[in-house]
């Protein structure tokens, strides 16, 4: 079988023979291509290393972005620019203090040449992370669920130096082309003083940021699960990652059926985190106060949403309750 073409430069492919120790590579497949045609995420065979497999995020800016709703402005260029220099700073600076509770891959070299950023991380199905799932069982997205409690616990109270200030890839000032965009008038009213109330929060932590579906990799067994993509890590809320991944992965009614029975999983899962990672810190407060902001981290990506693709599946009955809901507390305080 002739072998796949390897998508990166020879200065690339010389620091990964060195860092890996091995005497030849060569692509095994094309796991991604990357949004917006800014690169490909590759799975790369090695010859000679004792790591048989790594999987490799190849960055190489394009002259003219193709976003596929259209959004191709500077400011969403450069925020995506940005988003690889925060992931890079997240697996070089951060991504050493998870442990299995909150697995990832592990970063074995990084490089970056101008337009071009190159991370060669560890390979997660040789590591039995090798199942990939577009629906979720419940026993799966109570794992999900603890993963996201035990990263929230590990970085409770820590300043996202290096990453984004406000982490998530929506969030109200990197979004003001799709904030102009929504027509729905008191959602876009409201759109600051939601942001503020999330980034004003007592208790923040550091928020993966992109915690849907597609990014958890489950074990053939399916009694674990690690979490790939860390563009948009960066200071929160935790509830912004619950309320963006449970969006991700149940249906309408399954939100409305299931919302309080989750929450309650994912604070079980919390209380117990902190107890071993943050014993002094007060659980029952953290919980009361995120417990609070659940509707308004769930608002919070809907006014996302409808500004950018206003006719999108997620855009539902459920999700128009908890957004009227929000903004008539708001408008009562």
């Amino acid at each position: 079988m002739r072998p796949k073409k390897l998508n990166l430069g020879s200065s690339f492919e010389a620091l990964i023979l060195k860092e890996l120790e091995a005497s030849s590579l060569q692509c095994d497949e094309v796991i991604q291509e990357l949004w917006s045609g800014y690169g490909q995420i590759q799975r790369i065979q090695l010859t000679g290393s004792a790591q048989k497999t790594v999987v490799v995020k190849y960055v190489s800016m394009p002259s003219k972005p193709r976003h596929p709703r259209g959004w191709t402005s500077n400011l969403s260029h450069e925020r995506k620019v940005f988003s690889y220099a925060v992931e890079t700073n997240w697996y070089r600076t951060w991504s050493s203090r998870c442990d299995d509770r909150c697995r990832l891959p592990r970063l074995w070299s990084s490089a970056g040449d101008g337009d071009e950023v190159l991370l060669v991380l560890e390979d997660l199905d040789g590591a039995g992370y090798s199942v990939r799932r577009s629906n979720l069982q419940r026993r799966q997205i109570e794992l999900c669920l603890e993963w996201l409690a035990e990263f929230h616990a590990c970085f409770l109270g820590d300043s996202p130096t290096g990453l984004w200030t406000t982490g998530t890839y929506w969030h109200l000032e990197t979004r003001p082309e799709e904030l102009e965009a929504l027509t729905d008038h008191p959602l876009k009213l409201a759109a600051k003083r939601i942001d503020q109330i999330l980034n004003q929060a007592r208790y923040q932590t550091i928020v993966h940021g992109d915690a849907k579906v597609a990014n958890f990799c489950f074990s053939e067994t399916g009694d674990r699960v690690a979490a790939v993509d860390f563009q948009y890590v960066g200071g929160g809320c935790g509830m912004k990652d619950v309320a963006y991944f449970l969006g991700s992965c149940l249906e309408e009614a399954e939100c409305e059926e299931q919302e309080t029975e989750l929450l309650a999983c994912y604070f079980d899962y919390l209380s117990n985190a902190l107890k071993r990672r943050r014993p002094e810190v007060d659980a029952e407060a953290v919980e009361s106060e995120w417990r609070e902001l659940f509707p308004v981290a769930w608002t919070d990506f809907y006014r996302f949403l409808k500004g950018w693709c206003p006719d999108h599946w997620k855009i539902n009955s459920y999700s128009e309750r908890l957004a009227r809901e929000t903004i008539e507390r708001l408008e009562s305080r």
